[in-house]
């Protein structure tokens, strides 16, 4: 993908990446904490054992897998879809953690990297992606609406951050 930055190649994670991927997740956390279920505080602390067995990709490739979008060799942008496992819900998909380093945003990689998931999912006959998202976050919700995503839905005050809490939108496309 070009960019005015320069290339962008969405592809998914590999070993080698823990490094930059935990960098990645950590900045995420640190600076939008209320646009995430997880914390700054309890990802910190994590072993990077914990981050080289989220990058490598999983025996069952049908679970999940996590896309990153690089800038040669820097990690710029990230996201990850899962499959529901049980053998009613297996024909949903969540993506999750889709965050853009703030220098490289507003050129639609996020676009490409939930794309790359859309891909992912319609490989594997799944028929609704659901995502969630903070409904002050007027930027990603266009995103997701530019990536075919409605609202179905809003999850009440199921962040709290800052000693404020934060309502989601519940967000679907089916395929």
């Amino acid at each position: 993908m070009d960019t005015a930055r320069g290339p962008i190649t969405i592809r998914p994670t590999r070993e080698g990446d823990a490094t930059a991927f935990r960098e990645l997740r950590l900045e995420a956390l640190k600076t939008h904490p209320a646009a995430f279920g997880s914390d700054f505080e309890s990802n910190v602390t994590l072993p990077i054992e914990h981050w080289q067995e989220r990058v490598e990709p999983d025996p069952d490739p049908s679970k999940g897998i996590i896309y990153v979008a690089s800038a040669g060799e820097t990690l710029v942008g990230m996201t990850g879809i899962y499959r529901d496992q049980s053998p009613k819900l297996q024909h949903n998909g969540n993506i999750w953690g889709v965050y853009v380093r703030d220098g490289w945003r507003g050129l639609h990689i996020a676009d490409q990297l939930i794309e790359a998931c859309i891909g992912w999912a319609r490989q594997r006959q799944i028929r609704l992606i659901r995502l969630a998202v903070i409904t002050s976050n007027a930027a990603a919700i266009r995103c997701y609406a530019r990536c075919g995503f409605t609202v179905y839905g809003v999850d009440p005050e199921v962040i709290y951050s800052g000693g404020v809490y934060h309502d989601e939108l519940l967000m679907v496309r089916k395929l």
